[in-house]
């Protein structure tokens, strides 16, 4: 029942047949849908080490039997309250966590430290941010930034990546983590493509108003990078760092050089199927890379 219906709170007995109140409990401790719902034990047994057993398996309280009602309704009501801030604090934490670290946290639990990934990285920001916050109010930049910010998100989360990094007009995504993802690398160009069109249509809307359009450079590249919870026990961020990470932070700032919004490494090239269409740019070496690497322009009207 408690697995095909919604409970906000159950009032369980230990002595049942062909399943106790203790095995019951033992599911919803492996559950990671069910461990969160308050249980109040309900059994005529008093024994000190039954109580006990109950609590370290996971029960909110514990009641004998005959059961007071006005003892039960307190019980009942603190219970309640327990489960509303803890709905209440999975909700915050998706709002600044994403859905995908939010269920990472629930599953894995936290703890700072990181792990080796196969993944792929996207780096995004506004062209000439600067000179367009010059020429308006601070008002009508926060507005532009909600607005760009709700645009790209739509379309990252969209193809199953994950927004991490918000720094002014700049964001970091990353497609594979902490969740994995099949077709990574081709559903970052996909999410890429539709924020081309959709700040495309956002520049119909900013000229209707008479305001300056915009532009985005895109940077993706795949491959080894370290994943995990940084910062210290009081704030931590979840992130992913290493060479390919930086390799796409160069690679969107290459795009102002070769005057292309959308720019990918030849690791990503090679996973895509043949519906992407790209255009081989040859060998450059990026800031603080020692060797050349080949990249792509992904055309952006395909």
């Amino acid at each position: 029942m408690v697995r095909s219906q919604t409970f906000d709170i159950i009032l369980l007995d230990i002595q049942m047949p062909e399943m106790d109140g203790y095995q019951v409990l033992e599911q919803f401790t492996e559950d990671i849908h069910l461990r969160d719902i308050p249980v109040i034990m309900t059994t005529a047994m008093e024994e000190l080490d039954s109580v006990v057993k109950c609590i370290e398996l996971g029960a909110e309280d514990y009641l004998t039997k005959p059961v007071n009602p006005v003892l039960l309704r307190a019980r009942v009501n603190a219970s309640l309250e327990k489960k509303r801030l803890r709905d209440q604090q999975r909700e915050l934490v998706k709002k600044f966590a994403t859905a995908e670290v939010a269920e990472d946290l629930e599953e894995s639990g936290f703890a700072l430290g990181g792990k080796y990934i196969q993944a792929t990285a996207m780096f995004s920001d506004i062209r000439g941010f600067t000179t367009i916050t010059e020429s308006q109010s601070p008002g009508d930049t926060i507005d532009l930034l909600n607005t760009y910010y709700t645009l790209m998100f739509e379309a990252i989360s969209g193809h199953g990546g994950v927004v991490n990094q918000m720094v002014g007009d700049g964001l970091m995504a990353i497609f594979g983590a902490p969740l994995p993802l099949e077709n990574r690398e081709e559903q970052a160009v996909r999410a890429a493509l539709e924020m081309m069109e959709m700040i495309e249509l956002f520049n119909i809307d900013q000229v209707a108003q008479g305001k300056a359009p915009i532009r985005i450079g895109v940077g993706i590249a795949s491959g080894q990078m370290i994943a995990g919870y940084t910062g210290t026990i009081r704030r931590a961020t979840y992130t992913c760092v290493g060479d390919t990470v930086n390799q796409a932070a160069r690679l969107e700032a290459h795009t102002k050089v070769v005057g292309q919004p959308i720019l990918i490494d030849e690791a990503t090239r090679q996973k895509l199927s043949s519906a992407i269409q790209v255009e081989e740019q040859g060998v450059v070496q990026l800031k603080g890379k020692t060797q050349e690497i080949k990249f792509f322009v992904v055309p952006v009207n395909q």
